[in-house]
């Protein structure tokens, strides 16, 4: 068996991503766990490819340029901020579901459009010895992301690298304390 590479990684995120939001859509039990794990994952997600991928596409020699890097990055902000919002509104808000469709939407065109330019480009340009070393790159960047959306940070990779790692130590110290609170909960 062969290392993923960060393609195959980041596709794998795209599929647990979409399985969250159909199960959230869906109405499920657990629904605000369900939610805490989305915002989890989308967050370490988007941080870690703004960080490591990105910055590679874009000094890619195919043409990874603004026409391809650019809009991503505009995407993911404004996903933050509809993230964050969502968060904010709870999801016992009678417009949370209709927000969270749309949100759902937003999302699949977006991993759209990373699978099918910015992935392809990543395919066409490296090798797969160095997408394999960019995986363990991703990965440890998600070990230091921050686990909410902080819209106010921005979406370039010195943004993340500075603001990261403090918000991510804030974020864990509430996810601790609010899994301490379940737990004496149940």
């Amino acid at each position: 068996m062969t290392e993923q590479d960060v393609v195959e990684l980041l596709t794998a995120q795209h599929e647990e991503i979409f399985a969250l939001l159909a199960r959230l859509k869906a109405g499920e039990n657990g629904k605000q766990e369900l939610f805490t794990e989305l915002v989890r994952l989308l967050a370490v997600h988007e941080s870690a490819e703004e960080e490591v991928v990105h910055p590679v596409a874009g000094r890619a020699r195919f043409g990874a340029d603004a026409d391809i890097v650019q809009p991503r990055l505009e995407e993911e902000n404004a996903a933050k901020r509809a993230l964050a919002d969502l968060y904010d509104l709870g999801v016992d808000h009678p417009d949370f579901d209709a927000r969270l469709a749309k949100f759902a939407d937003a999302v699949a065109e977006h991993a759209a459009h990373e699978e099918t330019e910015e992935f392809t480009l990543l395919r066409a340009q490296f090798s797969t010895s160095q997408l394999q070393r960019m995986a363990g790159s991703l990965r440890a960047a998600e070990a230091v992301a921050p686990t909410r959306p902080h819209p106010h940070t921005g979406e370039s990779a010195v943004a993340n690298l500075l603001a990261g790692p403090p918000l991510a130590v804030f974020d864990r110290a509430r996810d601790a304390v609010r899994d301490w609170r379940h737990n004496q909960d149940t």
